[in-house]
């Protein structure tokens, strides 16, 4: 389990898509784009 892996919210970042781990909820995005952001 890592940035590779696609059913982890880490892989799915890295990976640009969205799943049951990661939602395109527009207002708990928020914080996680923020995050995004700095790194």
């Amino acid at each position: 389990m890592g940035k590779g892996d696609p059913r982890t919210r880490r892989g799915k970042i890295y990976q640009g898509s969205f799943g049951k781990s990661r939602t395109k909820d527009p207002a708990k995005r928020k914080k996680k784009a923020a995050q995004a952001a700095k790194r």
